[in-house]
């Protein structure tokens, strides 16, 4: 059974969502299909599909988030890889049971009507790694 479906997207944190979304059309030839608020991660996502791939900009909109820390300590540039999962708490148990380690007990509402997950990268290569299932309708409301 395959645990990890496909690549579900590129997390790429950037400055400025507005000047990476003018590169990133130019460089795809497409605009953006969404742009998104994750209040609950202070962050403000923008999404672009390049054939079944998709690539999404992170802003962040607070000075304490996630985004804004990595920013602080690198430059832009890709911050994490995520991968459709069919079962993220499934995964999550999996995961574990091999002596990864999550960096949230349970899932979160992530963009892009997801529920998340992310793999501390101390423990897997260096790797910020995001675990993605498409939430259900009732999850959505």
């Amino acid at each position: 059974m395959e645990n990890l479906k496909k690549i579900e997207h590129i997390g790429i944190a950037v400055h400025d969502i507005e000047e990476s979304n003018e590169l990133f059309e130019k460089l795809l030839g497409i605009a953006p299909y969404k742009q998104e608020l994750v209040e609950s991660e202070h962050v403000l996502t923008s999404f672009f599909r390049s054939g079944p791939n998709k690539i999404e900009l992170l802003q962040a909109t607070h000075e304490d988030s996630a985004i804004a820390k990595y920013l602080e300590r690198k430059k832009p540039g890709i911050h994490h890889i995520a991968f459709a999962v069919d079962d993220i708490y499934a995964e999550m148990d999996r995961l574990r049971e091999n002596g990864f380690v999550l960096l949230n007990e349970k899932p979160k509402r992530g963009a892009d009507n997801k529920l998340v997950c992310f793999v501390h990268p101390k423990t897997a290569n260096g790797v910020l790694v995001e675990l993605c299932q498409e939430m259900s309708e009732s999850e959505k409301v």
